[in-house]
């Protein structure tokens, strides 16, 4: 099942103009998939007509928190959990999206230690690796 539009909202905590995801799909239990189209009234768009770097993460970021929302749906809880970048390591970014360019991101939980969780994502425009990061969030 993927969520689209207001769907989305019920999975993240973010809401305009801060939202960086259009769609969500389920992979499985650990692992989710997002995309989102750049526009170019993104907050996170350079002078030069590009997503920041900061705006990929925060993209790859409200991925994984739509991953913990979803898995909070899945045990029927009220509202969408509220997660906090505690680090970014490993980013690398061969390119920054244009305006119109769809973003897809696929994020993995890899370990969960009490509110921290290790994720993954690697972001990808037409089938094209463009960024990846590892990323220690913590879960309230």
């Amino acid at each position: 099942m993927k969520y689209l539009g207001e769907d989305i909202l019920r999975l993240i905590p973010q809401r305009n103009p801060m939202i960086m995801i259009d769609e969500f799909e389920p992979l499985d239990g650990e692992c989710g998939r997002t995309a989102l189209t750049v526009r170019s009234d993104n907050l996170f768009i350079t002078p030069f007509h590009e997503l920041s770097e900061t705006g990929m993460i925060e993209h790859i970021a409200q991925s994984c928190s739509a991953l913990a929302g979803y898995q909070s749906l899945q045990r029927e809880t009220i509202h969408p959990p509220i997660g906090l970048i505690a680090e970014v390591k490993h980013f690398s970014c061969a390119r920054r999206p244009r305006p119109s360019e769809k973003m897809v991101t696929t994020v993995t939980f890899h370990l969960h230690v009490g509110a921290m969780v290790m994720a993954h994502g690697t972001t990808t425009v037409n089938h094209e690796t463009i960024a990846e990061a590892q990323l220690k969030i913590f879960v309230q």
